[in-house]
This record gives structure tokens, sequence and C-alpha cells, in this order.
């Protein structure tokens, strides 16, 4: 009998690592909508913005690869306390400046490098960890779950973000986001594993090539790597640079953060279908899913009102999570244990390492060729990469494992 979505719950450090994961999602996605408006504020350029949210992901490329040699050193839910509390004090200093009257462009920049500093040390923890939490046969529903409430997470902090900076002004949802930050540090203080032995002490460059390897041995992982690499670049030059600006202009700042929560609605959606259904082809039917990202990009050109994009927020998250499951899944089922947080930070790397070159582009593109003609384009864009992905056999053939074949569970 196949288990039921909750049952990774009855797994004391799931439940504490699926509530930090999910106050620190809520902490970040009222952070983009509070600071995208609080950079508009205090110039109204688009350059600017695109500067701003560009920043924190470059500290994050520049980064992941010294995370995940660090997760794979040291307890991952200890760098998780560690870089929850840092991102907690990186966002208290933006929401003061903010009311005492110092707030700036060099200064929103240092503080983005910081945190994008931050998550860039979290990030491969935070991916790899779950694995320790739970047996083999649970790893889909706990990946589907853990997915859901960090959705949930985000759909609370998408509405709160654009409610908070509509009627109080975005230094007060900047602030309410270092205390979600907060709440996240103390929940995973609660996970207690078992800390994996290393008999041989090696040379951090060793370790990046012994998960350089992991990772360019499968062509289905590079191959899905470089398609998000073009999928995420065109993504946030969308959502954290051209919408603000769109909704700005159209409906309203507080519209746009339940545009954003209707996406991460769709996610916990999609996440519920992902935890039931589990196609032996999961990675196929994952990356064709993306073809469903190009909706909100056309809508937001065509049709920049509430309705329509919240319908097509929600259909576009529930298609990404089918994509998330199968991803992390796949992952978790053929990397070795010990070089699953390398092999994520080479993933996050290929994946995040274009963002900011798709947040500081998005504005000048849009401001030469048009805001419509730059959103057709990425939707394009992001179609024609995702049928060549589809064009790999391995993507196509990669099939999950019986659950007797899969890495044992050490939490």
């Amino acid at each position: 009998m196949k288990a039921g979505l909750t049952a990774p719950l009855r797994h004391h450090n799931f439940r504490w690592l699926t509530t930090g994961r999910t106050f620190g999602e809520f902490g970040n996605s009222v952070a983009p909508v509070a600071l995208a408006f609080a950079v508009l504020d205090l110039t109204g350029s688009a350059i600017d913005l695109g500067l701003v949210v560009g920043a924190r992901s470059l500290a994050s490329v520049l980064l992941l690869l010294f995370g995940g040699v660090l997760a794979d050193r040291l307890p991952r839910s200890v760098i998780l306390q560690g870089t929850e509390l840092a991102a907690t004090l990186t966002q208290a200093t933006i929401a003061a400046s903010i009311l005492f009257g110092f707030a700036s462009i060099p200064l929103f920049i240092s503080l983005s490098l910081v945190n994008g500093a931050v998550a860039a040390l979290s990030l491969p923890a935070a991916a790899s960890i779950t694995p320790q939490t739970v047996p083999p046969e649970l790893l889909t529903q706990a990946n589907a779950l853990a997915r859901m409430l960090s959705s949930s997470g985000r759909i609370a902090g998408a509405a709160l973000g654009g409610i908070l900076v509509a009627a109080l002004g975005s230094s007060w949802a900047i602030a309410a986001n270092s205390v979600l930050f907060l709440c996240a540090a103390m929940a995973y203080r609660g996970v207690k594993l078992a800390r994996a032995t290393r008999t041989v002490k090696t040379h951090p460059l060793t370790d990046l090539r012994e998960g350089w390897h992991e990772f360019i041995s499968r062509n289905w992982v590079w191959v899905v790597v470089i398609q998000f690499m073009v999928v995420n670049a065109v993504a946030v030059g969308m959502t954290l640079v051209l919408g603000p600006i769109i909704a700005d202009d159209t409906f309203g700042r507080a519209g746009w953060g339940f545009v954003l929560a209707a996406g991460t609605a769709g996610a916990f959606v999609g996440g519920i279908v992902a935890s039931k259904w589990q196609p032996r082809r999961a990675l196929m039917i994952g990356v064709a899913a993306i073809f469903l990202e190009v909706i909100p990009m056309v809508t937001l050109a065509e049709a920049p009102r509430v309705l329509p994009l919240l319908i097509a927020m929600f259909v576009a998250g529930v298609s990404i999570e089918q994509f998330g499951v199968a991803w992390d899944v796949s992952l978790q089922e053929n990397i070795p244990p010990d070089k699953l947080a390398r092999v994520y930070s080479y993933d996050m790397l290929g994946s995040f390492i274009a963002m900011p070159i798709g947040e500081v582009a998005a504005g000048p593109l849009a401001e030469h060729f048009g805001r419509e003609n730059t959103l057709l384009a990425g939707a394009g864009l992001i179609a024609l990469t995702t049928a060549l992905t589809l064009c790999s056999s391995q993507v196509r053939g990669l099939a999950r494992k019986p659950v007797n074949q899969t890495t044992p569970h050490r939490g």
C-alpha cells in the first residue's frame, strides 16, 4: 500500500526541517516584493532595481560551490541555522535604513550581496538534507510535502508582501521578513541528525573535482541544468523587474502580490498532484511541463490584468512543481549521499549563473525594445530551450528506481 502524503510528518527531523523551510520561504517571498518597491520609491529606476536584485544573485552564484563543499563536510542543520540568522540581520538592516532615512542604492546593493552570500551557503544544505530525515520509501512524499509547505509560505509571503507595501510601506514589509527568518533559524534547531563521518580528509578542491565528476558524468543532469540556466534568467526578469514596473503602471502593487501568490498556490496544488501521481518517466514529464511557463509571460505582455494573470500564474505553478519534485527525487535516487550537496551546488550554479544577467538586462531591454516585445521574446526562448532539452535520450529515458535500489536513510 502506497504511503500517504503526510506520512513523512511522523519523523521528528522532517517536521522541524519543513517548519524551518516554510518560515524561510515565507520570508523570502516577502523580501523581493518589498525590496522591489523600496527601490522604485527611492529612485523609480528599472536599471537600479535590476542592479539591486542582480547583486544578490551574483553573490549566490559566486559562492554556491563553496556552499556545496561545506554542506558535505559540516552538519547541514547547523549551516541552515547560521545562514537564517545572518539573513535576519541583513533584512533588519535594510528595514532600518528605510525607516531612519539612510537608505541608498549602494547600501541596498551591499546588503543584497551579503544576503546572496548567505543564500549560497544554505541552498546546497537545504536541498540535500531531506534524504537524511525520512526512509527511502517516503522520498517522493517527503519532497512533495516539503515543497508544498514551502509553497504555502511563499503564498502567504507574496500576498502579505504586496499588502504590507501598499498599506504600511516597504520598510515594515522587510522588517516582518527579518522576523520570519529568525523563526526559521529557531525551527532548524530542532533538526537533530547523526553526523556522517568522513574517514578521509580531502582538500576542498579535491571535493569540488569529485562533485564535478558526479555532475558531468550524467548527461540528463547537465542538460537540464543548461535548460534552467535560460529559464531562470528569463523568469526573474519578468517576476522581479518587469512585473513590478507593469503593476505600478496598471493594476497596482497589492495586485502584483496576489499574482505572485497565485503562482505559489499553483505550486501547492502541483505538489499534491506530484505526490499522488508518480510516473516512471517523471523527469521527462517534468521537463515537458516547463512549456507552460510561457503562459504568464505572454499574459503579462498581452493582457496585464489581475484575473488573467492569476490564472496564468496558477497554471505555471502547477507545472513547475511537477518538474521540481521529479528533479529532486531523480538526484536523490541517483547521486551518492556523500556527494549530493556538491552535485546540488553545481546544479544551482548552472541554473542560477545567468539570473543576474536576466535581472540587470530586463530593464534596458524593455526600454529599448518595449516591454511587450521583451516578454514575448523571453517566452519564445523558454519554449525553444525546453524543446531542445527533450531531445536528450537520457532525459526522456531516466526512470524511477525501485525502493530497494535507493540510497539508505541515515537520519
